[in-house]
């Protein structure tokens, strides 16, 4: 693995297996020109057991921040001296910059990501109903925020309850937080707003789903492609009075954090608009 640092300019990088698909230079980029910020970013394909090698040649090159993606933003996380209290509650890492000394600080932006453009969209989370579908790392980095916004309940639902409950026990001060297999959700009545966060949101094979799971509320699915998400498609055909995909996550945790790194908030509906026309 060989890792090269554009000379004379602060560098940044996003580490992933696979990352080729990488939106983030695309992202970062865009924002480096809006705010008028001089930097290089690039995507560094990392192999499988070479993350803390990785990390260490990005930072002796001087490289001056990083945003971690699959598979490594749990060995991210192990990997920091300094993590901020919503990266050790989620467990997982995807924003890295280094502070005096080499000091590794480590932060996840997923969960401020999703509450910002689940508010962009006008979908509501105070006082709501939430259901999320899954039970995987991505909802482990988004629960603590969604929390913070102070819904009246919130739901996770997993085919293997006892994941579901493992993640509820890593948010200990919410009391409205329940969890349940799949095969109970035609018992919960209707929900304000679900949340899909299972890898099956890219394919057709989604779990067996009440049919007025989603009448009335809003759908949102974290993850996004090129069409249409099976989800969002189930979720528009079901009822649903709003439902969209995860690409403006990506572009709001992102700016989060350009935001922790150069200290300038982007604009981010320009880049989603751009990223869409793509």
């Amino acid at each position: 693995m060989d890792i090269s640092l554009t000379p004379d300019i602060d560098n940044y990088a996003v580490m992933g297996n696979p990352v080729a698909h990488s939106k983030s230079p695309l992202i970062h980029q865009a924002f480096a020109i809006e705010t008028g910020e001089r930097l290089a970013y690039q995507a560094i394909l990392v192999p499988a057991g070479g993350f803390d090698k990785a990390l260490d040649r990005f930072q002796q090159l001087d490289g001056k921040g990083l945003n971690i993606t699959v598979p490594f933003k749990e060995e991210a996380c192990e990997a920091m001296d300094v993590l901020t209290p919503r990266a050790e509650q989620a467990g997982a890492v995807n924003t890295v910059w280094f502070g005096p000394g080499g000091r590794r600080h480590g932060d996840t932006t997923d969960g401020i990501g999703l509450v910002r453009d689940l508010a962009r969209l006008a979908m509501p989370v105070a006082g709501a109903r939430l259901l999320i579908l899954g039970a995987g790392g991505a909802v482990r980095g988004v629960v603590g925020e969604l929390m913070q916004q102070r819904p009246d309940s919130l739901l996770i639902a997993n085919r293997t309850v006892a994941r579901a409950e493992a993640l509820r026990e890593r948010f200990p001060l919410y009391a409205n937080i329940e969890v349940c297999g799949f095969e109970e959700l035609a018992g919960k009545g209707g929900f304000d707003l679900v949340i899909n966060a299972i890898p099956a949101g890219l394919t057709a094979d989604l779990p067996p789903l009440p049919h007025k799971l989603v009448a009335g509320g809003c759908a949102y699915d974290m993850v996004y492609g090129d069409a249409v998400t099976p989800f969002v498609a189930w979720a528009r055909e079901h009822g649903a009075r709003l439902a969209g995909d995860g690409l403006g996550m990506l572009v709001e945790q992102a700016a989060e954090s350009f935001y922790i790194w150069r200290g300038v908030r982007p604009q981010t509906e320009p880049v989603i608009d751009m990223l869409r026309d793509l």
